[in-house]
């Protein structure tokens, strides 16, 4: 009862807010999203993405150290596909000499200990930059995990330490894990993106990777923003099909859905500060209406707050060196 409780007895100072602070951010909490094209030479700024790049193969080696060199462990890789090797089928993908398969052995080869995540699913490789196969303006569900089944493997095969399919198709899980079981893959993890929901917030990611869908929208695989215990639903169903780790997608919006996984299930929770939050922050930060750093810092602090044990940002290598 006031006066003998005072809250503000413990925010008097910088020294003693520090000791109570209930999270503290640190390098482990990050995956470093890195967006790989063909070429050489190339460190191409993404116009609606600013201070963020396009790598080629040898530039990504450049980057890779540096982000090992910050203490950041682990990076999400995705890739830009060229237009004359798109097809309904994401033949591309299976590849054992395509793009992200040279991108896995090439972060591999640069920090052998580094945590190497990959995106799985077809809109990069697909000629209707959809996530599964379309027939008559559909998607297609079961023979789409079959190819995402063989993608795992082909990442797998490539040196890849977690597979992360992001397309929404069901059951994809547990035909991913089948098949890596099947190919000796037992210790490569799987990052389900369970909770991804159809967000207007992924446009510039889109923009990066020329992956927007050539027609309709991704309504019928992704989620409805209004729902909730359909995440539930989801995250229940990819931990049961062997998910060792869960994702919500996007982030800021949906820490509601992050803290209610949380406190459900007994795995790490990944979380996605997506490509719009990102460019939200730096067209205000811009404009002078807000304080970059300081928004930035209390977004990836709302994150852990909200129970993320993964947080795959594009602030990443910002926020380390702002710590530091």
């Amino acid at each position: 009862m006031f006066p003998l409780r005072r809250n503000r007895r413990l925010r008097a100072n910088a020294a003693i807010r520090g000791l109570v602070r209930e999270n503290i951010i640190t390098a482990n909490d990050f995956l470093v999203p890195l967006f790989v094209v063909e070429g050489k030479g190339i460190k191409e700024e993404i116009l609606s993405m600013p201070n963020y790049y396009r790598h080629s193969l040898d530039t990504l080696v450049t980057e890779v150290k540096l982000l090992w060199s910050l203490g950041l462990r682990s990076v999400l890789l995705f890739v830009k596909v060229p237009d004359n090797l798109k097809d309904n089928k994401g033949t591309e993908a299976l590849n054992a000499d395509g793009l992200m398969q040279r991108a896995i052995k090439t972060v591999k080869n640069t920090c052998p200990d580094i945590i190497i995540m990959t995106d799985v699913a077809l809109d990069p490789y697909s000629s209707f930059g959809h996530d599964g196969i379309v027939e008559e303006g559909k998607i297609i569900n079961d023979d789409t995990i079959e190819v995402l089944a063989e993608m795992s493997v082909s990442h797998a095969e490539a040196g890849a330490n977690i597979v992360a399919p992001s397309d929404m198709m069901d059951g994809r899980i547990l035909s991913i894990r089948e098949a890596l079981e099947d190919e000796g893959f037992v210790d490569v993890g799987i990052m389900s993106y369970s909770a991804k929901y159809a967000s207007a917030f992924y446009g510039p990611f889109r923009d990066a990777l020329d992956s927007a869908p050539g027609f309709g929208d991704k309504k019928t695989y992704q989620m409805d923003p209004a729902n909730r215990h359909e995440a539930m639903r989801e995250t229940e169903m990819d931990i049961d099909e062997g998910a060792d780790i869960v994702m919500v997608k996007p982030g800021m919006a949906y820490l509601d859905i992050v803290r209610e996984i949380k406190n459900e299930f007994d795995v790490p929770v990944a979380v996605y500060q997506v490509s719009g939050e990102y460019a939200m922050i730096k067209a205000a930060a811009e404009k002078g209406w807000l304080n970059h750093d300081e928004v930035m810092m209390e977004s990836i602090m709302a994150f852990k707050r909200a129970g993320a044990d993964v947080i795959a940002s594009y602030f990443a290598k910002d926020v380390i060196k702002l710590l530091s």
